[in-house]
């Protein structure tokens, strides 16, 4: 359930505040500000980052990566001084020296490589240990259903000394070092009194990153964290902040209203009465997700991408932004997000474009359409405006006389519904990137074994596998930017899915907040800047 959930929730759900996160312990900072940043999130689960799904906001700021990426696209190194690789399979992590956790304890590659084989053994039950998937021996901890694990520790983890350790990959991966950054929190390193007892050790948490707890959590109440003194990466901008669990946005967006708090992620259809609310205050912060509709391929009504690309050409993608967003997302024309690295812009074509008349033209020449169309979403998820506007424009445009948005009672049905291949039409689908690489959307969506291969009605294709190895592989980290275009290419030649929207995070904030960035799609705690200090 925790890949679908990532799959299907948006930035258009009122579930806005699910992009939260983890924590760590006490910090030496005694001189926390009197009035801390108040951060609106989900409330949290676990703060082990491994096994956190609604802990996100939280442990980014706790926990430091190794790499991260610049606005150029670049990688650059946060808690690694390198990741190298002379062959994409074999890669060397050397760690920056004079790293500490918040308890003082220096970061090993010890810790990273003891962190990493307890999250991927699969016994523990860690709900982010398929992020080490790639790694030699991960299906020897993960053996399949019924089977026992033949060992405890991945083969292709090797500490070399205090600060150096090596990976070894099932196959060669050029994206690798892009996958250490922040949005893969099960490879955030723990320290081995951790992994000794961790009940004890998320009663008082204790990270690498810029921000530590002050003492202790609650999953529903506000959690205080101040600056790190010691910490050895950029020293963040503010010096405190007080993370405050919400069951839902609502809430959260009336005690911003009244400056209870001071940072709220809204869904896109709260868009325009937040201009009119928060003014200036309204940030549409670059996301890695995509919003797409899947099909039931099995569906004999569906098996000629024809019709799957008519009725991609009948959706006024702009229009739907404009009433439904307030222009606050990106309308798709490729498979991954416009803000991901080396997105080739423009590769879907026409079959992107609004043209009713090509499009009720393609439907006639794939045979038509006969029978009912049920446009498939999730009830109470904020969703009901666009999947009407979706259905309206495919009754008009398409000339289906029966067209309908059908929500199911909640998430549980609605996956149950798909699954069980009764969807009549298409469905409602999403993912969101884990690290900023076209290689996450498309191995995730459009291969077999992918965690979001839901969404794409369990749509594969051998030419689709090869072409990702093959960029994968390639000599330079460029060349394997640019293999993925050609991955894009192929996929769309069968149109397993129609492409909707780029993702754009929405937030509103008080007046106290004066500039915010995100990092991984979320916000970047350690770049906020208050008014009183721009």
């Amino acid at each position: 359930m925790h890949s679908t959930a990532r799959l299907m929730i948006a930035a258009s759900a009122v579930l806005a505040l699910s992009l939260a996160g983890c924590s760590a312990s006490t910090s030496d900072t005694d001189d926390a500000e009197v009035d801390p940043i108040r951060f609106a999130v989900e409330q949290p689960d676990s703060l082990v980052p491994g096994n956190q799904f609604t802990s996100y906001n939280i442990v980014i700021a706790m926990f430091s990566p190794l790499t991260a990426i610049d606005d150029e696209g670049e990688i650059t190194y946060v808690a690694a001084e390198s990741v190298e690789s002379d062959d994409a399979t074999l890669w060397t992590v050397t760690l920056r020296d004079g790293w500490t956790f918040h308890d003082g304890t220096p970061v090993t590659a010890q810790d990273y490589v003891d962190t990493w084989n307890y999250a991927a053994y699969g016994p523990n039950g860690w709900v982010n240990g398929a992020q080490l998937a790639g790694v030699v021996g991960y299906a020897d901890l993960n053996p399949a259903e019924g089977a026992e694990p033949t060992a405890s520790e991945l083969a292709g983890l090797t500490v070399v000394d205090d600060l150096t350790f090596t990976v070894e990959l099932d196959a060669p991966d050029r994206q690798f070092p892009l996958q250490l950054t922040a949005g893969q929190t099960g490879l955030y390193p723990l320290p081995s009194a951790a992994l000794d007892d961790l009940e004890a050790w998320e009663e008082a948490p204790v990270g690498n990153g810029p921000f530590a707890l002050v003492d202790g959590w609650s999953p529903t109440d506000p959690i205080e964290a101040v600056a790190y003194d010691d910490y050895a990466g950029t020293e963040p901008n503010i010096s405190a902040v007080t993370f405050v669990p919400y069951l839902d946005t609502a809430t959260a967006y009336t005690d911003a209203l009244a400056d209870e708090v001071d940072i709220v992620a809204i869904a896109g259809a709260q868009v325009a009465q937040a201009r009119t609310d928060f003014g200036e205050h309204v940030y549409e912060l670059d996301a890695p997700g995509v919003d797409f509709l899947g099909f039931d391929l099995t569906d004999p009504r569906f098996a000629d991408p024809r019709i799957r690309q008519a009725i991609s050409m009948a959706i006024d993608r702009d229009a739907i932004n404009d009433a439904i967003f307030g222009g606050s997302q990106v309308p798709a024309t490729s498979l991954t997000a416009p803000s991901m690295p080396g997105d080739p812009e423009g590769v879907c074509g026409e079959y992107c474009e609004f043209d009713p008349e090509a499009a009720k033209a393609l439907l006639e020449e794939a045979g038509g359409f006969e029978g009912e169309l049920d446009v498939h979403y999730i009830a109470n998820w904020g969703q009901e405006d666009l999947f009407g506007a979706i259905a309206n424009q495919l009754r008009q445009n398409l000339g289906i006389e029966s067209v309908v948005a059908t929500p199911s009672v909640d998430f549980a049905a609605f996956v149950d519904s798909v699954t069980a291949h009764e969807t009549n039409g298409p469905f409602r689908a999403r993912w969101g990137a884990l690290y900023p690489s076209q290689q996450n959307t498309l191995t995730a969506v459009y291969t077999a074994t992918g965690e979001g291969n839901f969404g794409a009605g369990g749509y594969s294709n051998p030419e689709v596998d090869a072409l990702i190895q093959e960029a994968n592989a390639a000599d330079t980290f460029e060349e394997s930017s640019e293999g993925y275009v050609k991955v894009q290419e192929r996929i769309l030649e069968d149109f397993p899915t129609v492409p909707l929207f780029g993702n754009r995070y929405l937030y509103v904030t008080s007046d106290r907040i004066a500039e915010l960035y995100t990092v991984s799609g979320s916000v970047d705690l350690s770049k906020v800047v208050t008014a009183a200090a721009s």
